[in-house]
């Protein structure tokens, strides 16, 4: 296969793979809120505080396991070895099947001391339910990572859209049958888990169609690998890791086991600051006087504007990415200049982009709330859980441009000093202020974890911020944002109100929407005056670049 193909075709597996993946995770955050909507903010507080929890069970049973076959498998088809991958998916498979099952096992026995470790008994039902997806979701993992070793992104892709779709309809049919049922918020909230499970034998069930479909073309050959095989010397002078010896069982498990350790200890530093939510706040509401239910609706009322927040660093995870491989070309190269302006560029509109969302958000708290969540309880907290979206914005992008240049591990240890400050914060500020002081705790830790890559990336890409003029700028643009999207909400409710229309959850939608319309157009408007938003640093972008920028040119916003 030509050079140009194999990049071609990497290229579409990379965009497939992005695209399903902001899809996957579009359709998570946003079905939290007809779980609120359906099951109250006390099923809601449960859900939220398993589900940190689950996710840190499902990173743990499936061991980095998926990439390490992706790696290796790459590795055996470049060198000509297809039944080496086949073996290497069977080993992979038992592997983690069985701690699947064990874990699982562990988990649902477990869950009364969680219950205690948490500070609630309404969380053992819940726990036990998302213990089941343990059976399904690592044999899943592993076939994923199966199929991109081979660079076929389409059945992650398949398999990630319809586990997420099988988990919200399997939760919505539940949560209609324990709600007219009369079940208690505890087992409401554990019929909502079962939906991970669910969605997890779905997934399942698309790669196992995959593979057999895969064998069944082949007709007990592998497909075409990527590139030709090489020969023993290629592959010795190559640096590839796969040994051209057949390897035992033993040895596979345990090449496995040293590449994806790493990469799951890596990857449990992510949902650790939620993690620390779930092993304190409800507790210590609960030691505050509130009882369980009520501490658990406290804590549903917390977590209303996280969905928001996820949406805004979802959006900064897809574009970050673009990042990385531009970076690391740059730095190869030497070009310490492209470097530095690249960072500059990434970080200045970043904490422009996480900045305005925040603010946004914060204007716009009580209409949204009432749009979303049907009352405004809760409304203050949302207010300030809006600024994490700057700190896990700026997080996000730092994290990336690290790892652009080089520095991989240093994120991880970040957020896990992050994860230690939001537990003390918590600590001191949740028995005094509630749930908004865990909100407070919040912000402060993903601003740790940013100002501490910051820190470290200005010294390895060597940039200069140049923060007096353009902080002078930047708040030029909040302003707009904020003003554009006050007056469109009170202009809304107004003219609403005018026709006749009775304040509800109609008009503050009215408001909420049109809210979001004016702050956005404001944005772009004020950015462009202001000269923050440029055509040329536009075009530096990766990818998007220049489309963009003659797009903004055209609708008149660029000079």
């Amino acid at each position: 296969m030509k050079p140009e193909e194999t990049g071609s075709r990497l290229m579409k597996g990379a965009f497939i793979l992005s695209a399903a993946a902001m899809l996957s995770k579009l359709i998570g955050t946003l079905q939290k809120i007809p779980l609120q909507n359906m099951g109250g903010d006390a099923v809601f507080g449960i859900y939220n505080t398993v589900y940190p929890f689950y996710m840190m069970m499902i990173t743990l049973a499936v061991l980095g396991f998926p990439a390490a076959v992706s790696k290796f498998v790459a590795e055996y088809e470049a060198e000509g070895r297809s039944g080496d991958s086949r073996r290497l998916l069977r080993i992979s498979s038992v592997t983690l099947v069985l701690f699947g099952l064990v874990l699982g096992l562990v988990m649902y026995a477990a869950a009364p001391w969680l219950g205690q470790a948490i500070g609630s008994g309404q969380v053992v039902p819940a726990i036990r339910a998302g213990a089941l997806a343990l059976a399904f979701v690592p044999w899943m993992s592993v076939l994923r990572g199966y199929f991109q070793g081979l660079h076929n992104m389409v059945p992650t892709a398949a398999s990630q859209i319809v586990e997420q779709s099988v988990r919200v309809a399997v939760m919505i049919v539940l949560l209609l049958y324990l709600i007219e049922a009369g079940a208690s918020p505890d087992r409401i909230a554990a019929g909502a888990l079962l939906g991970s499970a669910a969605g997890g034998a779905a997934g399942l069930l698309v790669m196992g169609w995959y593979w057999r479909r895969h064998r069944s073309s082949c007709g007990g050959r592998i497909e075409k690998p990527l590139m030709p095989p090489v020969k023993q010397q290629d592959v010795k002078d190559s640096g590839l890791h796969a040994d051209v010896n057949k390897e035992g069982a033993g040895v596979l498990l345990r090449r496995l086991l040293a590449y994806g350790i790493p990469v799951c200890l890596s990857l449990l530093a992510v949902p650790l600051i939620g993690l620390v939510d779930t092993f304190t706040v409800p507790r210590l509401l609960s030691m505050t006087g509130l009882p369980d239910e009520a501490a658990m609706a406290e804590f549903g009322i917390y977590n209303r504007g996280l969905p928001l927040v996820q949406l805004v660093t979802m959006l900064a995870t897809s574009l970050s990415v673009l990042f990385i491989p531009a970076l690391a070309e740059a730095k190869f190269r030497g070009e310490r200049e492209r470097v530095a302006s690249q960072t500059g560029m990434a970080l200045r509109w970043f904490w422009l982009i996480g900045m305005s969302a925040s603010i946004g958000l914060a204007v716009l708290a009580k209409p949204i709330n009432v749009m979303l969540y049907e009352d405004a309880a809760g409304t203050l907290t949302m207010q300030v859980i809006a600024f994490t979206a700057a700190g896990g914005t700026m997080s996000t992008i730092t994290a990336a441009l690290l790892q652009g240049v080089g520095i991989v591990k240093a994120p991880a240890l970040h957020l896990l000093a992050a994860a230690a400050l939001k537990l003390l914060l918590n600590l001191l500020l949740v028995p005094q202020l509630g749930i908004a002081g865990a909100a407070i705790a919040g912000v402060a830790a993903h601003l740790a974890a940013a100002a501490l890559n910051l820190a470290l990336l200005s010294r390895s890409a060597r940039f200069t911020a140049g923060a007096g003029a353009a902080m002078a700028r930047t708040l030029a643009v909040l302003a707009a944002v904020a003003l554009a999207a006050w007056c469109a909400q009170a202009a809304a409710g107004a003219m609403l109100g005018a026709a006749g229309v009775a304040p509800g959850r109609l008009t503050d939608a009215a408001a909420a929407l049109g809210g979001v319309l004016a702050g956005g157009g404001a944005f772009l408007a004020a950015a462009a005056w202001t000269k923050l938003l440029t055509a040329s640093e536009l075009r530096m972008l990766p990818k998007v670049g220049g489309p963009l920028a003659a797009l903004l040119k055209a609708l008149r916003l660029l000079r």
